[in-house]
């Protein structure tokens, strides 16, 4: 089956200005790409852009925890650690295969809705995640949250990754120590040494708020730095560190004598969160300054509370601007390359995330026939859908050239039965 968006415009990340033209999609990859002036090739779908559509890279939302989309408005506008203790964690004692399926299932309708087709995803029974993911045709990039000295919670870990990992094209596995907090140094060293044994990506909290950095010396009585060098997770093939908001660019800077060598990291910046819960403002510049890679999420839903690319990408532009007083930070084709094309590498996923012939079709269908848009043109696409644009503006969100979401619709599930499932599984958690 093949599909021909025609007079589109055509963004991704990597480009100064937008192209008008042509893109067929054959085989689940981008076949062509053509200019306006350009003959039109035969396709079994035509999708007419009249010029008032664009064809955007699918977006990667670079580090989530998708079932806790059942967990969203519970304790609200707390600190970080009040709200883990308090509200989060003793309701995450009662989850099931049964719930957590529940709940991934009510957050991959938000996502392709919003034009997310690929997600990274730390959290419990995680073959109930890959199922639902793999049963809705979205990516995603899946690790077993691991905490303490759990070696029955490493193995199953390992397990998903034998089963799951290269599944139709569709998963991968990294390995998920929780955070440093919850994951002694010690037993750190050996997932790591697993990791590095098993060629694995490794996904970690790290520096998410202020209070970590006590951490560090008080308890661990040590620095973060040495800490990152001696747990040897910087030799892995990929890590990805989620948040990092009080991180230190300076580590990465080659005029730094004790540099540390991030060429195989992904910082998963979540703005949403950070600022919902009070953790503060991630340096971004800084850090692509320093030339580490950079990926954007939108951590669970009850601490965001959406799993919505396109306001994390607002966030991202405007918060550096304005917290930092120059205009110039957050530039807009910054941020789309860190939702689209750095998300997907850092999970593993090549020829993906940006447009361009014989690369893999994973696109967003954007209407631009909308108020906001008017002005809208080649030079200035990127800045509108940033800026202006919104998940409203989603018409399909397309996955190898399938469509998984298409104007209201959602070709391979029963929306309404997911929601009312997703209903019942949140007063099952709230029983008291």
């Amino acid at each position: 089956m093949s599909t021909l968006f025609k007079d589109v415009m055509i963004l991704d990340g990597g480009m100064e200005c937008a192209l008008s033209g042509h893109v067929l999609v054959s085989k689940g990859r981008i076949e062509s790409i053509l200019k306006s002036d350009a003959p039109c090739p035969q396709a079994d779908k035509v999708v007419e852009g009249n010029g008032r559509k664009a064809i955007l890279p699918g977006f990667v939302n670079g580090h989530t925890h998708a079932a806790m989309s059942l967990l969203r408005g519970l304790g609200e506008e707390l600190p970080l650690m009040e709200w883990l203790k308090e509200r989060i964690w003793p309701v995450e004692a009662k989850l099931t295969p049964q719930i957590i399926h529940a709940g991934t299932e009510l957050a991959l309708l938000e996502m392709a809705r919003t034009g997310t087709t690929c997600f990274a995803d730390m959290y419990f029974e995680m073959e109930q995640v890959a199922e639902a993911a793999v049963s809705m045709g979205i990516r995603a990039g899946l690790c077993r949250g691991l905490m303490m000295n759990d070696d029955k919670r490493l193995e199953e870990g390992l397990a998903l990754a034998e089963k799951w990992h290269g599944r139709e094209g569709l998963i991968t596995v990294q390995l998920g120590p929780h955070a440093p907090y919850t994951v002694p140094l010690d037993y750190l060293k050996k997932i790591v040494s697993i990791a590095k044994e098993r060629n694995m990506g490794l996904h970690i909290h790290l520096l998410e708020t202020e209070w970590e950095v006590g951490y560090f010396k008080d308890e661990l009585k040590m620095s973060t730095e040495d800490w990152l060098k001696d747990s040897g997770m910087l030799e892995l093939t990929h890590v990805l560190f989620a948040h990092g908001v009080w991180m230190n660019p300076e580590w990465a800077l080659p005029a730094n004598d004790n540099r540390l060598d991030f060429s195989n990291v992904t910082i998963a910046h979540c703005p949403g969160s950070n600022l919902k819960l009070g953790s503060g403002i991630f340096p971004l510049d800084k850090w692509l300054d320093a030339g580490v890679a950079v990926s954007l999420g939108t951590d669970g839903a009850s601490s965001n509370n959406r799993l919505d690319m396109w306001q994390e990408m607002r966030s991202a532009a405007l918060t550096q601007k304005g917290v930092f007083r120059d205009p110039l930070l957050g530039k807009a084709s910054d941020v789309l390359r860190m939702a689209t094309y750095e998300g997907a590498l850092s999970l593993g996923f090549t020829n993906k995330g940006m447009l361009r012939e014989g690369w893999v079709a994973d696109l967003v269908l954007v209407d631009l026939d909308a108020p906001h848009y008017v002005g809208v043109n080649e030079g200035n696409l990127a800045c509108f859908i940033v800026y202006a644009g919104c998940s409203e503006d989603v018409e399909g969100t397309m996955v190898a050239g399938k469509w998984i979401y298409k104007n209201g619709n959602y070709p391979a599930c029963d929306k309404a039965k997911i929601i009312e499932a997703a209903r019942a599984a949140r007063d099952k958690l709230l029983e008291v």
